[in-house]
């Protein structure tokens, strides 16, 4: 089950922010500061799923967007962490450009295109 879904840029600030079980603002604030100084901590050589108190981080970064999704033990990470892609997908096809211009500001084997 997903437990939350953060979109984050490079600087710490949580740009969306999405919980699928009551979480209260206190401990929110909290949660999303540990999670992003997880995510932003790492390199881009390690794996992009984490292990964090009851639950895993599945994350991927889209040029200075880093985009979080917290699932408990049972998800596949692997599923999720295409989703992610699919999400930005689709973001793409509604906005049109988003893909394009997250391509332009990083390397083009950075991102996964079919």
């Amino acid at each position: 089950m997903i437990n939350f879904f953060l979109m984050v840029n490079k600087q710490g600030q949580t740009r969306l922010s999405r919980y699928y079980e009551h979480v209260e603002i206190l401990k929110r604030t909290t949660l999303e500061a540990e999670v992003i100084k997880n995510c932003l901590s790492r390199s881009k050589e390690q794996c992009s799923f984490i292990e964090y108190k009851d639950f895993k981080l599945v994350y991927r970064q889209y040029a200075a967007l880093f985009i979080v999704v917290g699932i408990d033990e049972t998800e596949n990470e692997m599923a999720v962490y295409e989703l992610i892609h699919n999400f930005v997908e689709v973001l793409d096809k509604y906005f049109s450009r988003v893909v394009s211009d997250l391509e332009s500001m990083q390397p083009a084997s950075s991102l996964e295109k079919p």
